[in-house]
């Protein structure tokens, strides 16, 4: 049969073997881990190979292949500008016009009066009024796409943030896993030592030591949460899905002062997505007024030249030509009428976009304010409370007044309570990065907590 890293403890053993094996060699490390998981349930280690999240912001920035795709559909639509306010290009014309059937080339004949050679020029000219509106729709719809990829960079500063986060949270459990299993072997050397003096059973033992690899079995599924992080970390950033992450460490607490009014204030001023969608209707009124400008006919100029033969002399003739705009009924008025409902819905999708935001805002900042309220909660009640329940049931357990699983119910409480506190914090920074994408950006100053 295959070894495997782990031998279990054969039942039953000596009470001095008990004694020896599980007793003196976890005595100074049990009060060391103490001292540190007093310590550091709400501090952070700062090594050299921490992941900063503004370098990853200003990366995913720079290398995001969505905000480059966008960029340069942006530039591309600042190019169609000037194209839409330029003229038609002119029409040159060469012909040549025989005199009569009989001959086939008849230029320079004596009695072929009517043979010549044309050359003509012609340009057409819309209507005083059409090129302005045509430059200007063009010009808004760049504007639009360039609020549109503004607000593509602030959701992707959103998106790197939230995945920061969320990488965070899982070393984090991980780390309190970790330190839970030095309080989870207290449990079982108290087990142990109750079984070797008699007092207790051998199902108190293994059911220490069950709890205590049930908490390798949550490590191993965290760490492959991380690995899945990682991946869509690296996915944002533009870089390959294996590219190696560093560890990210949580930032100072952020003051959030603001007023949920304060930030649909923001949002509605500063909003890219508000921007796009301004600017979008503008264009929409600017193509009315173009389709109204449809009921006025372009004209187009032309100047030809008759070249002759020397006997005859040369001809040249200028003509206007304008298009009659005779078929209003089927083609113009409804090309009014679909402008004016194009324009309706584009103000209509104003209307809408801000009370999404608002109730997007609404959402989050509910988000930030209740996980406040639940990390205070955590850090100042329930964790000491609880702790020092586990620690008064641990020693009534050593002393037989408590049972085995009171202690182990209070120590998962504990590290329920550790976990959900910091898993509010990274929903309450989640929560704030989600604001900040909603409003165009950071509004918010930092302290320490």
């Amino acid at each position: 049969m295959q070894e495997t890293g782990y031998h279990p403890p054969q039942f039953p053993l000596s009470k001095g073997e008990i004694k020896g094996r599980y007793f003196s060699s976890h005595v100074l490390l049990l009060v060391f881990s103490l001292f540190i998981i007093h310590y550091s349930l709400f501090t952070s280690v700062v090594s050299a190979d921490d992941l900063k999240l503004q370098d990853l912001i200003d990366e995913a920035l720079k290398n995001n292949h969505e905000i480059i795709m966008s960029g340069a559909k942006t530039a591309g639509a600042g190019f169609r500008v000037p194209q839409a306010g330029s003229l038609p290009d002119p029409m040159l014309m060469i012909g040549y016009q025989n005199d009569g059937t009989k001959d086939l080339y008849t230029f320079g004949q004596d009695m072929a009066i009517d043979s010549m050679w044309m050359f003509s020029a012609s340009q057409m000219f819309p209507f005083p009024g059409k090129r302005a509106l045509k430059s200007d729709m063009a010009r808004k719809d760049a504007e639009s796409l360039h609020a549109s990829n503004e607000s593509l960079r602030l959701n992707t500063i959103a998106r790197v943030k939230e995945l920061y986060y969320s990488l965070f949270l899982v070393y984090k459990d991980i780390d309190l896993i970790k330190e839970k299993e030095l309080l989870f072997l207290r449990i079982e050397d108290a087990a142990m030592a109750r079984y070797s003096s008699g007092m207790g059973m051998q199902q108190e033992v293994l059911m220490a030591q069950a709890e205590k690899y049930m908490l390798l079995e949550k490590q191993e599924m965290l760490k492959q949460k991380t690995e899945a992080f990682e991946s869509m970390l690296n996915l944002t950033l533009g870089r390959d899905v294996n590219s190696p992450l560093g560890r990210p460490v949580a930032s100072l607490r952020t003051d959030y002062p603001y007023s949920l009014g304060d930030l649909v204030t923001a949002a509605n001023e500063r909003s890219p997505v508000i921007k796009a969608k301004n600017k979008m209707a503008e264009s929409a009124r600017f193509k009315v007024a173009m389709a109204e400008k449809e009921y006025y006919p372009d004209f187009t100029l032309n100047a030809t030249y008759y070249l002759k033969a020397r006997q005859f002399p040369d001809m040249w003739s200028f003509t206007s030509t304008i298009n009659i705009p005779l078929y209003f009924m089927t083609k113009q008025r409804p090309a009014v009428q679909e402008a004016e409902e194009l324009l309706s819905e584009a103000e209509h999708d104003i209307e809408a976009v801000q009370l999404m935001l608002a109730s997007s805002l609404r959402d989050n900042y509910s988000m930030v304010k209740t996980a406040e309220k639940l990390m205070d909660l955590y850090k100042n009640g329930l964790i000491p409370k609880i702790y020092q329940d586990f620690d008064s049931a641990l020693s009534g357990y050593s002393s037989g007044k408590t049972e085995a699983i009171t202690v182990v119910s209070r120590l998962k409480a504990l590290l329920d309570y550790e976990l959900s506190y910091w898993t509010q914090f990274v929903e309450r920074e989640k929560a704030i990065a989600r604001i900040e994408a909603l409003t165009g950006g950071e509004i918010n100053s930092k302290s320490g907590e």
